[in-house]
Formats: structure tokens, C-alpha cells, sequence
């Protein structure tokens, strides 16, 4: 009989669940929306219990739909969202709404534990060789890290953190409700910034670090590697998701991480881009290596003996979302993404000029500055429906290409080809795009929305033994290959200067308009 793995992928927008081969192809998948709750001064929460209600709902149908039987699963694996932390009493509930990756009420927190007389970039020159070397980067300015929403519950928040017992990941969490034991991955760890990555097999937390972060280790839950078994899966949680109980639960990779090995990016410069709410350009390296300026750095990866390199671009699909949303289909969203691919193919490259940034949450990579905003530039009164929707798509990848020349700076290689997933390589019209933008090999690979299940599922298959690292990228197919059009690179190489050029002229601007809007921090 067939074995498969429970993959659960939760997301910032979407919470899947699917039945992956041990082999990685998704034989049947479940998914449900999220809810983001957007607060002032830069809060941005989910409800855990949520959650949890979705995981065991979706699971049960997936299960009662997908005609496997509930024998053959012979594992869960769950990923979920990076740099979130889930509160939680000595019982495992959270004791509040969880704090995730978008937040950024920690900055100023993030800003004490760093600071000093002397700085470099803002941080006390003393503290950041001490966190560089140990870590390979230190706590954000921004406050978006997990160790910023740690210390903003702390001082503004203190009774709710006296109640604290543990401070979670997300995935950590749904695993800690389906074993009833917690424990972070080396990877999902990384962004408190109080572990030892020297070596990537070897995760420890380090005491000086925990010091100067202000945080008691006892706060924080025991260390594994993510190809370790958890525990077996607890009758509770089992009959909820509709499968056997005392199946092993791998403990499993944040998404940026299980996103690699679902776009079967495994091996060393062997890139990806993901494209779903935010997006990141990546690729796993053999040295541990910190780029300050540019908001990298890498950081341990489930692959042994591996790192990955770090990044996120703040706002991507979002944007289509805000598009849609806001702007063009209130009364029918349903049918947007189809449109806005056809707009996009009618419009000229270039988009008549009009430009479009992205910055609709501040961003990370290559610069970190949580005041910076997007818009439209260049708009006339001849600018068509179509031409805004493609510079959109447009921007999006301007954004990536700027990402692009930091990445491939910090790897000393040539990116070439770039594996697509998310739900934006659903879309032919943005993979060409992509290529034309980024003037490299764009590799759609099949099945992009399940990438991150497929990459729990394929973790967990090596887990139990039934495949190496190595095999994964001979496994994950690719749907069709996209050519950059030599004809556009002089029109795209245009844009991207002036692309650039917005965000140095304007981020001045931004900080006063966001800064007297109450949103804090320091502009990068």
C-alpha cells in the first residue's frame, strides 16, 4: 500500500493541508483563508485557536474527499509562517492572539537590546560583532523579528507575559497541539537570535545572547533538528484530522525553508522565488555569512551541514489583493486573478510608463525600513486600466531584481535558472515577466500553490528514510521554462533605475508622513 505524509502549510492568507508521496506529489490538497487582524502603530495578529479549528477542519475533509485510506498516511508534517510568536501557559493555550511576522510594535525593544555609545547602522559596534559572530546577523530594527514581539509583550504588556510559559513558533505550536510537546527546529529558531549557529548540526542557545536579548531561556523550548521525529501524533488530535494515532510527527521547517525543498531547490545556489503574500529569492550555501546593509544573512537550514540565504520582500501577491480589494473588484474578487492576467497580457511592457511600488508594509530586503510605502509613479491621464494592473506585475518583479543583485553579491554566483512557486506562478503572463525583469531562466514549477505541503512532505520522507536531500530536486517537476526576451532588457533596465531611484529620493518623505502617523521605528 501507497504511504503518505499529512503536510499542513499554514499560511499568512491560506491554511493548506495535503496527502503527499513519499516520492512528493500531491495526490490531493484542502485549503481555507486566514484572517489577518491589522492593528495601529504597526500590530498585525492572527488567532492561534483559529488556526488549530482550520487545521483539524480541512484535514477531516481532505481525508473524507481525497478517497486514501486514513491507514496509509504514515506521518504529519506541518510548516507554517516564519517570525510569529504564540504565547502560551503551562498548558500549552495561548494566553493571547499570536504576534506575526508583519508586526512591528517591537522596534523600538529591538533597538535597546542592540544599541550603544558607538554604532554602526544603529547597533552598539561591541553587540553586533558579539551577535554576527555567533548568530550570523542580530535582532532587526524594524521589530518584526520574533524576539522584538517577545520584548513588546514584556514592557507593554507585562501581566499577559508573566502568564507566558513558552513563546512559540507557529509551526512549533500546531506541533506542540498535536504531540503535546514543544520544541523549535534549529531553523525556526533563528530569528530570537539567542542561538548558537556556528554550527549548523549543532544548535545551541547561548547564554550571553539570552542576556542581552532580556530573555529567560526557560521561555523558550527545547532544540531539534527538523528531520527528528517530535513524538507520535496524540489519539485527540489524531481522530480531529482523520488519521491513525501514534504516526510520527516530524518536527518539521518554517515556510521559506520547506518552500526550497518543495521548488526541489536543495543543492548549494540552486535558487527559488516565492511569490504568495510577501515573497523571497533564496538558495541554500555551504558558509554562514552576514550581509548587514542588505538585510541578509544565512541562517541554519533543514539540509545538513547547510545554510540558507535569509530575505523577504514584504508585499507581494498583497498588492493584487489590495488591487483587487480596494480598488477594482469589491463586488467580484472571485473572478480578479483571471482578469488581471489577461489585463496585464493586454498592456504593453513597460506599462505605459506608469511604474508601481510595492512597499505597502514597509520592507525587509535589500533595504529594511518599516516607513517606506508603495504607489503609482508616472501616471497620466492616458495610463489605461490595463497598463496599472501590469505595473503591478511589473513591480513586483523590479522589487525582486533589486533583491537579485544583493543575493547573488552575497553568493558570488550567477542565479540562473530561478525556480517559481506560490500562487503568483500560477500566472503565465508574471512568469515572463519575471524572466524579462530578472533577465533569467524562469522555471514554473508544477503545482506551485502546494509547494510548501510538498516540501513538508518531502522533509518528512527524508525523516523517515525513504529519500535524501539530494534526490529532491529529481522529483519536483517543472511545468515550463520561461526565456528572458532580449528585446525588453533595455526598457526593463530603465525602469529599474528609476524603480531604485523613488525609494532614495522619497524615503525621507516616507519616514515624516509615517512617523507623524504614529507608526515609529527608524527609516533604513
Amino acid at each position: 500500500m501507497a504511504r503518505y505524509v499529512l503536510g499542513i502549510d499554514l499560511g499568512t492568507s491560506a491554511l493548506k493541508v495535503a496527502l503527499v508521496s513519499m516520492a512528493g506529489e500531491v495526490v490531493a490538497s484542502e485549503q481555507e483563508t486566514c484572517t489577518v487582524t491589522l492593528l495601529p502603530g504597526g500590530g498585525a495578529e492572527q488567532d492561534p485557536r483559529q488556526w488549530w479549528e482550520q487545521v483539524t477542519r480541512t484535514s477531516a475533509r481532505l481525508m473524507a474527499r481525497a478517497g486514501v485510506p486514513a491507514r496509509s498516511v504514515a506521518a504529519v508534517a506541518c510548516t507554517a509562517q516564519w517570525s510569529g510568536t504564540v504565547p502560551v501557559d503551562e498548558h500549552g493555550r495561548p494566553v493571547r492572539a499570536a504576534i506575526i511576522w508583519m508586526d512591528s510594535r517591537g522596534a523600538p525593544y529591538a533597538r535597546r537590546i542592540t544599541g550603544g555609545a558607538v554604532r554602526v547602522h544603529g547597533y552598539s559596534v561591541a553587540k553586533l560583532a558579539r551577535w554576527l559572530r555567533t548568530t550570523a546577523g542580530i535582532p532587526a530594527q524594524s521589530g518584526k523579528d520574533s524576539i522584538a514581539h517577545i520584548l513588546w509583550l514584556k514592557h507593554e504588556d507585562p501581566e499577559t507575559y508573566r502568564r507566558v510559559r513558552l513563546f512559540l513558533e507557529p509551526k512549533d505550536w500546531l506541533n506542540a497541539c498535536l504531540t503535546g510537546r514543544a520544541a523549535a527546529s534549529f531553523d525556526s529558531i533563528a530569528l530570537h537570535w539567542v542561538t548558537d549557529n556556528r554550527n549548523p548540526d549543532r544548535i545551541r542557545y547561548d547564554p550571553a545572547l539570552l542576556r542581552l536579548a532580556g530573555i529567560e531561556q526557560s521561555r523558550l523550548p527545547e532544540l531539534l533538528a527538523a528531520t527528528d521525529i517530535l513524538g507520535p501524533l496524540s489519539p485527540g488530535p489524531a481522530e480531529a484530522l482523520g488519521v491513525p494515532a501514534g504516526i510520527p510527527v516530524v518536527v518539521g521547517s518554517p515556510d521559506l525553508q520547506s518552500a526550497a525543498i518543495g521548488a526541489g531547490a536543495t543543492r548549494d545556489y540552486q535558487a527559488h522565488l516565492y511569490v504568495g503574500t510577501s515573497s523571497w529569492l533564496t538558495c541554500h550555501v555551504p558558509f554562514k555569512k552576514t550581509d548587514l546593509l542588505h538585510n541578509m544573512a544565512s541562517l541554519p537550514s533543514p539540509v545538513p551541514q547547510r545554510y540558507f540565504v535569509a530575505n523577504e520582500q514584504e508585499t507581494a501577491g498583497a498588492a493584487l489583493k489590495f488591487l483587487r480589494d480596494q480598488m477594482m473588484f469589491g463586488d467580484d474578487p472571485a473572478r480578479a486573478y483571471h482578469e488581471f492576467d489577461e489585463m496585464a497580457g493586454r498592456a504593453k511592457p513597460g506599462s505605459s510608463g506608469v511604474i508601481f511600488t510595492p512597499w505597502l508594509y514597509g520592507e525587509r530586503t535589500p533595504v529594511e525600513n518599516r516607513f517606506v510605502r508603495g504607489g503609482f509613479h508616472n501616471l497620466s491621464l492616458a495610463a489605461s486600466r490595463d497598463d496599472l494592473v501590469r505595473a503591478v506585475f511589473e513591480g513586483v518583479a523590479l522589487n525582486t531584481r533589486w533583491l537579485l543583485g544583493a543575493v547573488e553579491r552575497f553568493t558570488r554566483h550567477r542565479l540562473d535558472p530561478i525556480r517559481f512557486i506560490g500562487g503568483g506562478a500560477h500566472s503565465d503572463v508574471w512568469c515572463q515577466i519575471f524572466a524579462d525583469v530578472l533577465g533569467r531562466t524562469i522555471d514554473q514549477v508544477a503545482d506551485p500553490v502546494n509547494a510548501n505541503a510538498r516540501g513538508a512532505g518531502l522533509l518528512a520522507a527524508v525523516a523517515l528514510g525513504e529519500l535524501t536531500f539530494d534526490e529532491v530536486p529529481d522529483l519536483v517537476q517543472v511545468a515550463r521554462s520561461y526565456q528572458p526576451d532580449p528585446a525588453q532588457k533595455g526598457l526593463y533596465d530603465n525602469l529599474f533605475r528609476e524603480f531604485v531611484g523613488f525609494y532614495r529620493r522619497n524615503r525621507k518623505a516616507y519616514a515624516r508622513l509615517n512617523r507623524e502617523r504614529g507608526v515609529g521605528g527608524r527609516p533604513g
